[in-house]
């Protein structure tokens, strides 16, 4: 049994596309789909079935699933223990982390990691909250980099920094010559929110709850920057993370601004397994991302967001 076709199988079994899953693994899209036939015939169960165009697990499907998940992420953990013991400072370090943070945080996180560790390498996830969560229970992520401290008995969280959240407004807003403003001034307008499952969706409501109003749902969106070119396009208002890539200049469509009746920030925290011991190369970016935290150079990104 070829680990790339179970690898294949898995991508597909999370919503890859047979076709994007084949280009992953440099093979075509009818080779592929004849190793997955194979692959049924040795377990000797149909795993999938097509819904539409769509392929969805059948009950074997997910029952082998769950083996599958185990094996590969064993076998993965074997050969990080095999390299770190060869070469400590060499691992791979297995990240999951928001969206937001992608465009800033964790890019100066990784780069000044690897000026020290240069050998080091970076398995880099993106999600929400919830599914930032799942990684470091399923341990498909050693390290989680999120907004707010999860709660769960085995995960240990750390704060990082505070980031602050500020009231985007379309460059034609009324408000927007201003610099300040009262989250209450824009409780009649509509507000483009992330879906539910989404911490700044939660965060943003009960921001708005203790302004006095409960948010008016004009969109709902599942990036940062959904939101941003919603706003930017005039359809409504949102609060979003204020960090150094937020664009301020006079020509950009959308104004950024603080808000005074309520605390509008969020924390950005690191966060692992307590009951699990972190691989060597991750516990050593585990306290460089802890020790940068502390810098005068963290505490000015932070204010200057």
């Amino acid at each position: 049994m070829d680990l790339q076709v179970l690898r294949s199988f898995q991508a597909v079994a999370q919503g890859t596309t047979v076709t994007e899953a084949a280009a992953d693994a440099q093979v075509t899209q009818p080779a592929l789909s004849r190793a997955l036939n194979r692959l049924e015939d040795e377990v000797g169960a149909e795993l999938f079935q097509r819904v539409g165009r769509v392929l969805r697990l059948t009950p074997a499907g997910r029952v082998f699933k769950e083996h599958v998940d185990t094996m590969l992420d064993s076998y993965d953990r074997g050969r990080r223990a095999v390299a770190e013991l060869v070469d400590p400072d060499a691992g791979v370090v297995s990240l999951a982390f928001l969206h937001t943070l992608g465009s800033w945080l964790v890019p100066r996180l990784v780069t000044d990691f690897r000026q020290a560790f240069p050998q080091a390498q970076f398995e880099l996830r993106q999600d929400g909250e919830v599914g930032l969560v799942r990684h470091l229970l399923d341990t498909t992520a050693d390290l989680i980099i999120t907004s707010s401290e999860p709660v769960h008995p085995l995960i240990t969280w750390r704060r990082l920094l505070v980031e602050p959240l500020r009231l985007a407004v379309p460059a034609r807003h009324r408000l927007a010559g201003r610099r300040r403003v009262r989250l209450a001034e824009v409780a009649e307008e509509r507000f483009i929110l992330l879906k539910r499952g989404y911490g700044l969706r939660d965060l943003t409501e009960t921001l708005c709850h203790k302004a006095g109003f409960t948010p008016l749902v004009g969109f709902e969106g599942e990036e940062v920057e959904t939101l941003r070119g919603l706003v930017a396009a005039g359809l409504g208002v949102s609060l979003i993370p204020s960090s150094p890539d937020t664009t301020a200049s006079p020509q950009s469509p959308i104004r950024y601004l603080e808000i005074t009746d309520v605390r509008g920030s969020r924390d950005i925290g690191i966060a692992w397994l307590g009951s699990r011991a972190v691989p060597p190369i991750a516990q050593r970016f585990l306290d460089h991302a802890l020790k940068s935290a502390d810098t005068p150079t963290a505490s000015r990104s932070a204010s200057r967001a």
